[in-house]
């Protein structure tokens, strides 16, 4: 069984596979390192992200308090929004590869709805660890090291957490890329529901790491509730808002192109796979050199190269 009951796994024979699968790996990387230089987390957060924010909920997002239940809810969707294109989060696009299997069909309305059942095993995945650290988050509270404000070795200790988290999870969408080429053993080889679903457990994860200034006062406000159902809706509201954007870019692709786009992607399987593990590697790799070299770098512990707008 796949994604869409009928799709088959992303390689079926050797015959499946990209035949210059180093230089996919190789650009891939270099591609992720390109990314992690050339990135304006001031440009991205600031200038995008909180005036998407100030625009929507119509006030300053960071010096308003949240008023209420509701008001958090809609804060907690439109941050999310806002934050679709931060450094914690870009790495969600890799999921597309996986997902362009859902558009087999030749026609717009059917390669839509196709489109739904993928995105809703992503939605699953990803929404099943938003709420349970938004849960488990609202109980903990302030001990835990995401909502500190002590500083270790001159690096605060919230961003210790986004360093350890989105390695790890940067490690993981290299390997599940180097995997889709049968470089490394594919746990999901037979089973492409199972690498949708990782997927958007990953992606949720994002929030476990995220460091994000509207995150942050979402995260406060549902601790300051005491309530682990307020942190939980919130969470995944947020998750939502996260991956909404890059779901009607998706369906917009294959609105315009009336899917012949996507047609040419799936036309062989060797194609998808390729389209795939790049983005996977090359998201991995960002994500990781991202917030566990350059991160460093910032408060002294190591070098890496730096752009005159960063």
């Amino acid at each position: 069984m796949s994604v869409l009951g009928k799709t088959p796994p992303l390689i079926t024979s050797i015959d499946d596979r990209p035949r210059r699968r180093g230089l996919i790996v190789a650009g891939s990387v270099l591609a992720g390192l390109a990314l992690a230089v050339l990135w304006s987390f001031e440009f991205v957060d600031h200038v995008i992200g909180d005036n998407v924010a100030n625009t929507l909920l119509g006030h300053d997002a960071k010096a308003t308090a949240i008023g209420g239940t509701a008001a958090g809810l809609v804060f907690a969707f439109v941050s999310g929004l806002a934050g679709t294109f931060t450094a914690c989060n870009i790495a969600m696009v890799a999921s597309v590869g996986p997902m362009s299997q859902a558009t087999r069909s030749g026609s717009t309305s059917s390669g839509l709805r196709r489109l739904l059942r993928p995105v809703g095993w992503l939605a699953l995945g990803m929404v099943t660890v938003s709420a349970l650290y938004g849960a488990v988050g609202v109980l903990i509270g302030d001990d835990l090291p995401q909502l500190s404000t002590e500083v270790v070795g001159g690096i605060p200790v919230r961003l210790i957490q986004s360093m350890v988290v989105f390695g790890v999870i940067g490690l993981a969408f290299v390997y599940l890329g180097l995997a889709a080429l049968r470089i490394v053993p594919d746990p999901f080889a037979d089973r492409p529901i199972a690498r949708v679903v990782v997927l958007g457990a990953l992606v949720g994860g994002f929030l476990i790491g995220r460091p994000y200034p509207l995150f942050n006062k979402l995260f406060h406000w549902a601790v300051d509730s005491g309530n682990p159902l307020y942190g939980a809706g919130a969470f995944v509201l947020q998750s939502l808002g996260n991956i909404a954007i890059v779901t009607i870019l998706f369906a917009l692709v294959i609105v315009l192109t009336r899917g012949r786009v996507l047609q040419w992607l799936t036309a062989r399987p060797s194609r998808t796979v390729a389209v795939t593990a790049a983005l996977l590697i090359a998201l991995g790799v960002f994500t990781a050199v991202y917030w566990d070299v350059r991160l460093p770098a910032m408060f002294g512990h190591g070098w890496f190269p730096t752009m005159p707008y960063n």
